[in-house]
């Protein structure tokens, strides 16, 4: 039986509310004096989810406020909310109804979030499916999790013949060059077009929706989240200055984590979003300027893509609109967030999570410019503790420890039953780090990407980070190979920057003249590029 909470917890989280409510109100996300309103807002959340909700808030902030903007034009809030009516009673006319699960195959763009909105409005779970992902992975993952029916882009037809034929298909978008005429798959926006777009009953409970991990090492698991609290906003506020009634440039994919929590801050802030399908680096600067954007979402390898852009070309965009460059998903590299300093000013905010904890810390531009590579401190609501092997608390500064999160946003398990492993209430990130004397937090790689060389420990992000600042090299990745004699050895492969003759003998000169020995690679690759997925992680399982 677990024991009632003690004088202290309570009072910590009167505290954190408090808190959380006041970051809100900083943010226009609870509109004081207008208390009224601010209820309004949390009923919406619970009632409709996260997605509908956020619309829902929008919408009566502004009604006529654009809401998205993608390569078909801009949709006001309230076109995104009478639309989404009119697909949710299309669907429940065909039979979807809570509990069903609504699978989304999409790139970024209006079809993704008006079946988003009206998954909300039936009490479906709405399940984001990776568009990087193989057939078998589609196949695997839509068994796993009961998929109903599956919205998906037509240029991903050709994965779907796995898929159980008991689902049900429905085009969210079509390539221009086919014929209407010759379809057998419904198109949202001819359900959308024929249906009646009055106000849908709110379900009895929303259905939630379900992330899926990034899948490097096998078939995506499952982190649902049935339901959000609207206080859990303020994590991602506290350190990052988001406003309400702005305007947001979606880099990243809302399938994943990155993109699709700042997609619901936007819209529950009555900010515009502005999606493009495919990422292109000038294009971006391009939206941002047209848009006078001040929040630009990306993972460190779109932020890669457009920093090394030519200097003329950077040059030609304004984009001094810009007080927020949202960067998660992956490591951000000292050097790469050094040279989007320069480029941009003191603007990258770098948010350290996962798909299981959601939000573990946040590093400001100060937190950077005084320690760059540090992923920062918790915001409210969160708490970071680092153990040792045998569970216990790592306190002192500079000693690496495991990465334990406790946050509002965590997961309850995934799908299929299991879960991580948690300590004092704490969630396992799966990331060893450290904290140094201020504070700030530094993860110095996953715990299962350790390399033992010799007896010695290393983690590969240490020698990635030290060979990307060279000018030579656009991307490294370190991993163990199997020795004989040392158990295993460091491999490193490198990307040559265009035009460079870098040898393996200056890759191991220059490590051996920066590290300690035992973190020199003994063999060295060069390749085109690097192997990664669709939010830009390194695919490790295919290098060898």
């Amino acid at each position: 039986m677990k024991n009632p909470p003690s004088v202290s917890e309570i009072l910590t989280k009167v505290t954190e509310t408090v808190r959380s409510v006041e970051v809100m109100r900083q943010a226009g996300l609870v509109p004081f004096p207008r208390l009224d309103e601010g209820l309004r807002s949390i009923v919406a959340i619970r009632r409709f989810g996260p997605f509908a909700g956020a619309a829902h808030i929008a919408a009566r902030r502004d009604s006529r406020a654009i809401g998205l903007v993608d390569e078909l034009g801009p949709l006001t809030f309230k076109q995104l909310d009478l639309k989404s009516n009119a697909l949710a009673r299309a669907w429940a006319a065909r039979g979807i109804t809570p509990g069903s699960v609504i699978a989304a195959l999409c790139r970024d763009h209006r079809g993704l979030v008006i079946t988003m909105l009206a998954a909300g409005k039936l009490g479906a779970r709405l399940l984001l499916m990776n568009t990087g992902f193989a057939k078998p992975q589609l196949a695997d993952v839509a068994a796993r999790e009961g998929v109903t029916a599956l919205v998906y882009d037509e240029e991903f037809t050709g994965l779907l013949d796995a898929i159980s034929a008991d689902v049900d298909h429905y085009l969210a978008w079509v390539e221009g060059d086919t014929q209407l005429a010759d379809r057998t798959i419904p198109v949202l926006d001819e359900l959308i077009a024929s249906t009646d777009d009055r106000p849908w009953p709110a379900p009895a409970k929303p259905g939630g929706f379900v992330l899926l991990t990034s899948g490097t090492t096998g078939t995506p698991k499952g982190a649902p989240r049935p339901h959000t609290s609207p206080l859990a906003s303020a994590q991602f506020l506290d350190r990052i200055p988001l406003r309400a009634g702005e305007s947001t440039y979606m880099g990243a994919p809302i399938f994943h984590g990155t993109g699709l929590s700042q997609f619901i801050l936007s819209f529950a802030l009555g900010s515009t979003v502005v999606l493009r399908r495919k990422f292109n680096p000038e294009e971006t600067l391009r939206g941002v300027e047209e848009h006078k954007c001040t929040t630009l979402v990306l993972v460190p390898t779109m932020l890669q893509r457009i920093v090394d852009l030519p200097a003329e070309v950077l040059a030609k965009y304004d984009t001094s609109s810009l007080r927020i460059i949202f960067v998660a998903g992956s490591a951000l590299s000292p050097d790469l967030g050094n040279r989007a300093t320069e480029t941009f000013g003191e603007v990258v905010h770098n948010l350290y999570g996962s798909t299981e904890v959601a939000v573990a810390t946040v590093a400001t531009p100060e937190d950077w410019r005084k320690a760059p590579g540090t992923v920062g401190r918790a915001p409210v609501g969160c708490k970071v503790v680092l153990y040792d092997h045998n569970g216990k608390p790592v306190t002192e500064p500079n000693v690496t420890g495991r990465v334990f999160v406790g946050s509002g946003l965590s997961f309850g398990g995934y799908t299929d039953g299991r879960h991580k492993e948690i300590i004092d209430g704490l969630l396992s990130s799966g990331d060893v780090g450290h904290f140094d004397e201020d504070g700030l937090l530094f993860i110095d790689g996953r715990d299962d990407e350790m390399i033992v060389s010799g007896g010695e420990n290393v983690f590969p992000i240490e020698v990635e980070n030290l060979l990307v600042e060279r000018d030579d090299v656009l991307e490294a990745a370190v991993i163990g190979v199997p020795d004989d004699d040392f158990g295993q050895r460091l491999k490193a492969f490198v990307v040559r920057a265009d035009g460079s003759d870098l040898d393996v003998k200056t890759v191991r000169d220059y490590v051996k003249n920066n590290l300690a020995r035992y973190k020199v690679p003994r063999d060295v690759e060069f390749l085109d590029e690097l192997p990664r997925n669709a939010t830009g992680k390194v695919l490790r399982s295919k290098l060898s």
